[in-house]
């Protein structure tokens, strides 16, 4: 009996080494924590219970019958987050670069069906180089699995998934159909192909912060929600996060205990909005002033800053905030930015600061490239895409030619209606303008029937 016993912590020991020392080591020397330690830190102490320690892939070919690691490259359980159960899958990159098996994703599946099942949130700290190759088909079935999970479990529990390495190929799906993503800047990064194969088809040389880094992520593309400066930030952002929302979609997000009265007066939001509408004022401040305690947590703070999102209590009960930050952009929204392969005809409304009725302008469309330069707060949008430059000569400015900068946003695809088009002059004048893709030439001298 007690050999059995010994035996068993044996494995328990080899286990919990992963990859073996030699590759915790690297691990650490690359400013990465393993599998196992962000685990131990996002879990309350002592709390964590372990799922299928010894599990061991199956896979009989290429080499595969004489490398086995207990556990498979992926750690598996519950715990809990300040007395709050969660479920938790951790990727472990010193095994076979922390890729999917068919066993993998068996551990990954069974955590998901438990979170679905008890009602709790489900994290998933990422750290995968995608599929394992040698298994082929059967790696990349075990994805779809962990899709459809994805799909049945939102709008049901809180989905996280926090990203510490790489993030490639089969790997980068799972996160984008989370509620929440995290990554850590110049440490972690996702993309479905690298750098190499981008290079081979496009003959563009890129770098993996380029391609799919935190910050690309962050700014550009919006797929992840926060960009943590360590692993230790990803962590405690997690933990703040739950700590607003609610373990399922039948339960009340926790309400805690505060001394911060709802019933103060802070005198500085009297003076914080300037007189002159031409001026704008940080709606940061306006939120952190008047919550409890000033505690605000934004979700995708680089991301359309324009529009302000996140977390906050209002006497201790948990809230969300969507407001509009006068600082960038005056705070509009702005849908997208479609390149135009040709000059469209257009057909234009003018509508002046100060109406004086409609009026008919003739319009020379040209297409401008990145290179150009947008006049006034627009200058930021200058990366993202080509844009329409229309000279008008209209009766309000006596003939002389006004540029007119087009952001276009386009209707939902399943109507016909055309897309719409906002014109910003510099002067602050707002045109609305209907984009006809097949209308003749002659309907830019004609007044406009929208």
């Amino acid at each position: 009996m007690s050999n059995d016993f010994d035996k068993l912590l044996k494995m328990r020991a080899l286990a919990r080494l992963g990859g073996g020392q030699e590759r915790i080591e690297k691990q650490h020397a690359k400013g990465r924590m393993t599998a196992r330690e962000r685990v131990v830190m996002l879990l309350d102490e002592g709390s964590f219970e372990e799922f299928d320690m010894f599990k061991t892939h199956r896979c009989s070919q290429f080499g595969m019958e004489g490398k086995e690691f207990l556990g498979d490259g992926v750690i598996t359980g519950y715990g809990t987050i300040n007395g709050r159960v969660v479920y938790v899958f951790s990727q472990d990159f010193t095994v076979f670069g922390g890729s999917l098996s068919e066993t993998f994703a068996e551990k990954v599946c069974k955590i998901m069906d438990l979170a679905m099942k008890n009602g709790a949130p489900v994290i998933g700290l990422n750290d995968s180089g995608g599929a394992r190759i040698q298994e082929g088909i059967e790696s990349l079935a075990g994805y779809t699995d962990i899709f459809l999970r994805n799909v049945m479990s939102s709008g049901v529990i809180p989905q996280i998934s926090a990203i510490f390495g790489p993030c490639a190929g089969g790997a980068v799906y799972s996160p984008a159909l989370t509620d929440f993503s995290i990554m850590v800047k110049n440490n972690s990064y996702m993309f479905l192909t690298g750098p190499k194969v981008v290079k081979s088809v496009t003959h563009e040389d890129v770098t993996v912060e380029e391609l799919g880094g935190a910050t690309v992520h962050a700014t550009k593309s919006g797929v992840i929600h926060y960009a943590a400066e360590s692993g230790a930030d990803a962590i405690e952002y997690i933990k703040k996060l739950l700590s607003y929302i609610p373990q399922n979609n039948m339960e009340s997000p926790p309400v805690v205990e505060t001394d911060d009265s709802p019933e103060r007066a802070d005198e500085f939001l009297n003076q914080i909005i300037p007189e002159n509408p031409n001026q704008t004022y940080d709606m940061k401040e306006v939120i952190r002033r008047t919550v409890d305690h000033g505690d605000f947590l934004e979700v995708q703070a680089e991301f359309a800053p324009n529009l302000v999102i996140g977390f906050a209590r209002y006497d201790g009960y948990p809230v969300g905030i969507v407001a509009n930050q006068s600082e960038y952009l005056a705070g509009t929204a702005l849908k997208c930015f479609m390149p135009l392969p040709k000059p469209p005809s257009l057909k234009l409304r003018s509508l002046p600061a100060k109406p004086t009725g409609g009026h008919t302008a003739s319009c020379l469309p040209s297409i401008c490239g990145v290179t150009s330069t947008m006049p006034g707060p627009l200058q930021k949008l200058q990366s993202w895409g080509p844009r329409v430059r229309l000279k008008c000569f209209m009766p309000a400015n006596r003939g002389k030619p006004t540029t007119h900068w087009l952001i276009l946003s386009r209707r939902s695809r399943n109507t016909r209606r055309p897309l719409s088009i906002r014109s910003w002059q510099p002067s602050g004048a707002i045109s609305m303008i209907s984009l006809s893709r097949h209308g003749p030439a002659s309907e830019l001298s004609r007044p406009c029937s929208c």
